[in-house]
């Protein structure tokens, strides 16, 4: 089977991401337990007509999208692959609302039809004009692995050449308020840099898009090699340290061969005891990375993670900001990423250099 490399990475959250020139020079330290994205000038990549009919996580994907592609130096690719956690949910909110405030009546279907989940692929594959394989994974959590391993799966297999994949999710209003009505989200004011040392429930939510152009042919713009990706929907904090350890024998890799391990830390006591287990644990003398301080929790946060490996072992430099301890680790070529949202959909994706 052939070798799965990531060639390009683009990513826009409430950092500012999208300039790949730069790997987190500047940190924004948020002060809201609700981080909106930083966006990038969407008439430089849309023209402004169709931006304006156009909802926030729609503009994200095509934007980060584009700037993929251009990295990658292709102008199409044999399939599009997206994977999300609650679609376009600002147009959801809005048709449902209009329900209620129409009473059932005279409902206009622009907001349904922008709404669906598919909407971002679908959108992205009408700007390229591309005809391939499109599909769009709704798995939670799990949504950006799902993408990466159908892809991982149809290059390996030679059925495809370069596959765009990517995570989007936005904020919408009224399902931000239920999740803090259910203490999703701190109710306490917090800041992005002490997040992590937060002894309460929750977290803070954010929003963002991240996509990256796979192929199974290296190239000078290649960041990293997709070793391997394996999930699973439910697993017993007791079993995370024996599971870890399990997939990196399937990789004939040891502890002692990772040079970094990333992880979904959020603030949230109650869940983040699966990370401490492996942290106090096996990976007490590996350089920790984390991420969600920066940009927030939400359905497709785990692909920064991905971006942020990426750019690790193709930069071989570690920001500061990320570390959750600091091993002085010199150079990088093996990094594991793992990731969880509230005790479920578990997933190990494991990356090296090229």
């Amino acid at each position: 089977m052939k070798k799965v490399y990531i060639n390009s990475v683009a990513s826009i959250t409430p950092q500012k991401t999208f300039d790949n020139s730069e790997f987190l020079d500047e940190v924004i330290i948020h002060d809201n337990q609700v981080v909106s994205a930083v966006e990038p000038v969407y008439k430089d990549y849309i023209p402004p007509a169709a931006a304006r009919r156009m909802a926030k996580g729609i503009k994200m994907g095509v934007v980060a999208s584009k700037i993929a592609l251009q990295e990658a130096g292709l102008e199409n690719v044999d399939a599009i692959i997206t994977g999300t956690g609650m679609g376009c949910l600002r147009d959801s909110e809005k048709f449902l609302s209009g329900i209620i405030d129409n009473n059932e009546q005279f409902l206009t279907p622009t907001s349904f039809i922008q709404s669906t989940h598919n909407t971002v692929g679908g959108q992205i594959a009408l700007e390229l004009q591309c005809k391939g394989y499109n599909f769009t994974y709704v798995h939670g959590s799990n949504s950006f692995e799902s993408t990466l391993l159908d892809a991982k799966l149809q290059l390996e297999l030679n059925e495809a050449e370069n596959i765009l994949i990517g995570g989007v999710d936005e904020l919408a209003d009224h399902t931000t308020k239920l999740h803090e009505l259910i203490h999703h989200i701190k109710k306490e004011d917090i800041t992005t840099n002490t997040l992590l040392g937060s002894k309460t429930k929750g977290s803070i939510f954010g929003e963002g898009a991240n996509f990256f152009v796979l192929s199974n042919k290296e190239q000078e713009s290649s960041y990293a090699e997709v070793v391997s990706v394996k999930m699973y929907n439910t697993l017993p904090l007791n079993d995370v340290v024996q599971t870890t350890l399990s997939f990196l024998k399937e990789n004939n890799l040891t502890t002692k061969d990772l040079d970094a391990v990333v992880l979904g830390n959020n603030g949230d006591v109650e869940f983040d005891r699966f990370y401490n287990e492996l942290t106090s644990d096996i990976f007490s003398n590996t350089q920790q990375v984390c991420y969600k301080h920066l940009i927030g929790e939400f359905n497709t946060a785990s692909p920064f993670g991905v971006w942020i490996a990426s750019k690790i072992l193709k930069t071989q430099t570690l920001p500061d900001i990320l570390k959750l301890n600091n091993k002085g680790t010199s150079s990088f070529k093996h990094i594991l990423l793992y990731n969880q949202y509230r005790g479920e959909n578990h997933s190990f994706t494991l990356l090296k250099t090229c």
